[in-house]
């Protein structure tokens, strides 16, 4: 009976904190495991690779929807930054990849020719001479085997919701040291260029190279600032965006009542070093004949 009574007295003595020294590990354990998984499904820690699929498309039940005749079977996710509301210009980051980039610039490379404008009453080659001192050429999808231009003009039309017959063909512009284009509208005011079958409504420019020094995309109006009569159009100042290899810049020429919008004013300031290539897809408000 002694003995049995001291087992049971040491049971009690030991056996209380035993359970309790396991509640505590098993409560420990619990308690960081939730902290670890609850990390592992917030949306900031989903793996660079996984996010950036999503833009190709996915199907998957939990993120599509029943869809109309025009519709799509994907479900996409394609990451943006709003840089300003006045011009209204969003910015795409990693838009294309290095070797679409490089595959454009192969191809566009032979054709280049010095940069044309589009001249307004009363202007000649001569008296715009200097405004955009640049190379480049036009082209469209059909020309390019590879189909890169065929897939960037279908993420295009995904990204602004503006249809790929909308668009004008591709203008790849090379431009090198010193080279620039003076701010400038890229739609087009009838009083100053005659009537026109449609309006360029937007613009999307897709960054080909890394570019070390200069050559940023200038919008010297925005939000109203630098709006009055002595502006200089070569200066290069306002928001500036400096361009890198496959991100996208979009801006919109007009605004939502389908006027021109003045802060859309925009420019390419001078490459001071290393050389810029970008590929510009105008975006009309009407189907564009090619």
């Amino acid at each position: 009976m002694k003995i049995g009574g001291r087992r049971s007295l040491w049971r009690k003595k030991v056996g209380l904190p035993i359970l309790l020294l396991t509640s505590s590990l098993f409560f420990l354990a619990g308690f960081y495991g939730s902290i670890i998984f609850s990390r592992d499904l917030t949306p900031d820690a989903v793996p660079r690779a996984r996010f950036m699929d999503l833009s190709e498309g996915v199907e998957d039940d939990a993120l599509t929807m029943p869809h109309g005749e025009t519709g799509e079977f994907h479900s996409y996710s394609i990451p943006f930054q709003v840089l300003s509301w006045k011009p209204r210009a969003i910015y795409f980051s990693k838009f294309a990849t290095p070797e679409q980039c490089h595959a454009i610039i192969k191809i566009a490379k032979s054709k280049l020719a010095p940069s044309s404008l589009a001249l307004r009453k009363g202007e000649t080659a001569e008296s715009t001479k200097g405004i955009r001192t640049s190379s480049g050429t036009f082209l469209s999808a059909s020309e390019d085997s590879t189909e890169t231009l065929k897939y960037i003009e279908e993420k295009i039309a995904r990204a602004t919701m503006i249809p790929r017959n909308h668009g004008e063909a591709f203008n790849i512009l090379r431009y090198e040291i010193g080279q620039k284009y003076a701010s400038h509208y890229d739609s087009f005011n009838p009083t100053e260029y005659g009537p026109q079958k449609s309006q360029r409504v937007a613009s999307f420019l897709l960054y080909l190279s890394d570019v070390e020094e200069g050559g940023e995309t200038m919008f010297p109006f925005e939000n109203g600032l630098n709006m009055d009569a002595n502006y200089d159009y070569q200066k290069c100042i306002g928001l500036k965006v400096k361009p890198r290899r496959g991100d996208g810049l979009l801006f919109y020429s007009l605004m939502t009542n389908g006027t021109i919008d003045p802060t859309s004013l925009h420019g390419s300031c001078p490459v001071i070093k290393g050389e810029k290539w970008v590929a510009t897809k105008w975006l009309r408000n009407d189907i564009h004949n090619k």
